[in-house]
């Protein structure tokens, strides 16, 4: 008689494929906090640069818009491109997370980015 070795549950090679997406994820959220994002506003007057991390990495203001008696304006002009820059960081977490999970929602990761 002939030893018979089981077949490997299905449930074995669904935990491999959750093993390999979670390095994946680990990699992809290492490589995303250090990515930067850059945006303008004010036809380029002003311009600030942000990390997935959402740090603020740098920021530009051509000296023309720095007009002490509407120092509102300049600070309109930062919040919309800091805005504008974190946007694009998010957005492009979530489009990269996509790829790996195939669009499955998965508990835990809504509000990791």
């Amino acid at each position: 008689m002939k030893a018979r070795i089981p077949n490997q549950p299905a449930g074995g090679n669904m935990m491999k494929r959750i093993q390999e997406m979670q390095a994946n994820m680990q990699t992809l959220q290492e490589e995303l906090a250090v990515a930067e994002y850059s945006a303008t506003s004010g036809g380029g007057a002003v311009d600030v640069t942000v990390n997935g991390s959402h740090e603020i990495k740098a920021v530009k203001i051509k000296p023309e818009v720095v007009d002490p008696e509407d120092v509102e304006m300049l600070e309109d002009m930062l919040i919309a491109a800091l805005n504008e820059a974190m946007r694009k960081a998010d957005e492009t977490a979530e489009r990269e997370m996509g790829k790996i999970t195939g669009g499955l929602n998965i508990p835990g990761l809504n509000g990791m980015f």
